[in-house]
């Protein structure tokens, strides 16, 4: 009788533990959905054509799918900045600092500033884009004030998953940061070394760790054969998703280890002349959803720039750009489905 008794009193504590249990579990399985888009240049023509329409407009029908994602990283190419002097080079651009607006207006989280256009105004226009950012509560990687700040992680949290977010670049070697100069996370292509220990000092303190990378050359629809085995070493020491750009048109995805290779992803809204070979007007919205674990699944959504002006791809050319997905992708062993989604296998 005793031992019923005891097993009876037992029972309430045996149902607290299991839902306890259940709830550990429904914890550990939450996911989030980071959406990744390449470049964004609102500068130019761009940042023309917004006082003549509004601040959402570069962003077209896409908006929606923007806001529905719990994290939103670009590349900011371009400039916040009311000042005129330029360095010297083929394309300096430049967006009025209200044009932060439109950056707001699709909810921006993270603007990596580790590429080539960040100083087109010297180090009195990186600033004033910073402070712009800043003032707009965009966070912002791969270049600061100094070196210590240029190479700083963006550590945010969402929905209890910790994420942590490396920028840099291998373009504009002379702008490299350094202890008393404002300029950017400038690591060469193959130094393993450096990215190493920025990926070591943040991997400790996060859940999910990515690394945003401008990288390589221009009109490229392939990474080389270097740029891969640098981008599996990066996994190696710790990144689990990898968002390339710089190309100006998409490459494909590989899956390695279980961790996301975007090796490039193109561009999202510009005012360039389009190759009508390489389509660099073409693009995706690429969503990966993650969990505490890593990298679960990714939804690519096929895109198209014109008139300063990017919206979801319909018809021939929707499935011309996934089926272009699927073939680059295809080289990486990545199968990528006809509804634009890739599932990671654990």
């Amino acid at each position: 009788m005793k031992k019923y008794l005891y097993i009876i009193g037992l029972v309430p504590l045996i149902l607290i533990a299991m839902k306890l249990s259940m709830y550990s579990k429904e914890k550990n399985h939450s996911t989030i959905t980071i959406g990744f888009m390449g470049d964004v240049m609102i500068g130019r023509m761009v940042n023309e054509i917004i006082p003549t329409k509004n601040y959402a407009y570069p962003w077209g029908n896409t908006l929606p799918t923007l806001q529905q994602l719990d994290v939103r990283i670009i590349n900011l190419e371009t400039t916040l900045t009311y000042h005129e002097e330029k360095n010297p080079k083929v394309f300096n651009f430049k967006a009025l600092p209200d044009r932060v607006k439109t950056l707001q207006t699709a909810h921006i989280d993270i603007a990596n500033l580790a590429n080539n256009h960040t100083l087109d105004f010297k180090e009195t226009g990186f600033i004033e884009t910073i402070a712009t950012l800043d003032a707009a509560d965009i966070k912002h990687v791969g270049a600061g004030m100094n070196a210590q700040e240029a190479h700083k992680p963006v550590i945010t949290i969402k929905n209890g998953i910790t994420i942590g977010i490396i920028g840099y670049t291998d373009n504009e070697p002379t702008w490299k940061a350094e202890n008393q100069k404002p300029g950017i996370n400038y690591i060469s292509v193959g130094d393993v070394n450096t990215i190493t220990t920025q990926i070591s000092a943040l991997r400790p303190l996060v859940d999910i760790l990515i690394v945003t990378s401008h990288w390589g050359p221009n009109m490229r629809q392939r990474p080389s054969q270097e740029f891969i085995q640098f981008a599996h070493a990066i996994i190696d020491a710790g990144a689990d998703i990898i968002h390339g750009h710089s190309s100006h048109v998409f490459q494909g995805i590989e899956i390695y280890k279980n961790k996301v290779i975007m090796y490039d992803t193109g561009d999202f809204i510009d005012d360039y002349a389009v190759d009508p070979l390489l389509r660099n007007d073409q693009s995706f919205l690429f969503a990966v959803t993650v969990s505490k674990n890593g990298p679960v699944s990714i939804t690519t959504t096929p895109v198209i720039i014109a008139n300063m002006q990017v919206n979801l791809a319909t018809g021939t050319e929707k499935k011309e750009i996934m089926n272009r997905m699927q073939q680059l992708s295809q080289e990486f062993g990545t199968s990528v489905s006809d509804d634009g989604v890739i599932i990671i296998t654990p």
